[in-house]
């Protein structure tokens, strides 16, 4: 099973500054970021929820 960041779809495969973390509202839904989509705060939605981040 391969890891696919949440906003661009990226494939994540032991890339530095990728972070995999719970929903921060509901904790069902596992958010996957790569480095960049986190440095340009591009933002991700919960399919569980709804939750709308990283701001």
């Amino acid at each position: 099973m391969y890891l696919i960041c949440n906003s661009c779809k990226t494939r994540i495969a032991n890339q530095p500054g990728s972070v995999v973390f719970p929903c921060p509202k509901c904790g069902k839904y596992q958010i996957v970021r790569c480095y960049r989509c986190r440095r340009a705060a591009v933002k991700y939605k919960c399919p569980e929820c709804g939750f709308e981040g990283p701001n």
